[in-house]
């Protein structure tokens, strides 16, 4: 067996909280036959495996009765370029900002607007990430896939994927879809989505007037600086509740009693309300308990101020849905995974 398998290996440097619990089998994947032995040797010693990339979609809440395997599979190659539309095809173990500076680097624009997420490649589809007015769906090209079921692999298109604000078909079909690499459509063209105001703000108090999309990419990476905390310094995953959506009677209403909600029309006649907003209004927003708590400058982000387990922030974000829907009638989802 070439896969390297180690027994009850601490997790904490392998999630963005830093939750110290521990594997009963750890073992990194650094090819496709690195994941199909994987499989096998999980299957033989009658475990479950546990899939992670960058870990920062994962709040641990105890340790894990699995064989957890770590996608480290690395590589980067241009499929397509016809002079103008590129297609790049990234492994699944690729760190998602080094890979978006690498598109960067080669004139590919596209993906400027998802600088500085945390996280993996064959992460970013499960949960379709997006920011600053794009997402996975709009670069996507296609992705392979493991069956673990069948052990067959498949490609899946656009289409398939079945995305949607933080969702996508591998969402819901949970242990089954194992992505290997991922494919995105960029461009030598620029097209830059300078929608959302903060962009084009910090873009003129750099002194940019003709924007490229690595100024795009800086300017956005100097905001999220300022607003998510490092989780090097600060365990954290993020955002961790997603912004919910409502019926347009509720926003209304809603209005009447807030009238400085945060609330943008959906193309589907819902409404999208800012979590950040409600968590804020409810008064969440710096609260601390031991050590877990609410970030001081981002209300969606709950932080590991050095000792809490996974249980104490997992009840602390129960607390806040608890809270948020006796005020608001409103409905948060968690974002992380939690095990």
């Amino acid at each position: 067996m070439t896969l390297h398998v180690q027994a009850q290996v601490s997790l904490k440097p392998f999630n963005s909280f830093g939750i110290d619990v521990r594997a009963r089998l750890f073992a990194q994947a650094h090819s496709d036959a690195d994941v199909r032995e994987a499989l096998a040797y999980a299957a033989g010693q009658q475990l479950p495996l546990l899939v992670i990339g960058g870990g920062s979609n994962l709040l641990l809440t105890q340790d894990i009765d699995a064989v957890v395997l770590r996608m480290a599979t690395q590589g980067i190659r241009i499929l397509h370029d016809d002079g103008v539309h590129v297609v790049v095809e990234a492994e699944a173990g690729e760190t998602w900002h080094p890979f978006v500076l690498w598109t960067l680097e080669h004139g590919f624009s596209g993906l400027e607007n998802l600088s500085l997420i945390p996280g993996t490649v064959g992460a970013a589809p499960m949960q379709n990430i997006g920011a600053y007015g794009v997402e996975i769906k709009d670069v996507f090209s296609g992705l392979t896939a493991l069956d673990r079921q069948t052990g067959e692999l498949r490609d899946f298109s656009l289409a398939e994927c079945n995305f949607a604000y933080r969702d996508s078909l591998f969402k819901h079909e949970v242990g089954r879809w194992l992505i290997l690499r991922v494919r995105f459509a960029l461009s030598r063209a620029v097209h830059l989505k300078l929608e959302y105001g903060p962009v084009q703000q910090r873009l003129t108090e750099q002194g940019v007037t003709l924007a490229t999309p690595s100024d795009v990419s800086r300017a956005i990476c100097s905001i999220r600086s300022e607003k998510l905390p490092d989780p090097a310094v600060l365990g954290n995953a993020g955002s961790f509740f997603k912004n919910p959506l409502v019926s347009q009677a509720l926003a209304a209403e809603l209005q009447g009693l807030y009238p400085d909600l945060v609330a943008y029309p959906q193309a589907d006649g819902q409404m999208k309300l800012a979590a950040g907003w409600l968590i804020d209004k409810a008064g969440w927003k710096g609260f601390r308990e031991g050590d877990a708590g609410v970030h001081r400058l981002q209300a969606l982000v709950l932080v590991n101020y050095g000792g809490a387990t996974g249980l104490e922030i997992s009840n602390l974000a129960q607390r806040i849905q608890q809270d948020i829907a006796q005020r608001f009638k409103v409905d948060l989802e968690m974002e992380p995974n939690r095990y």
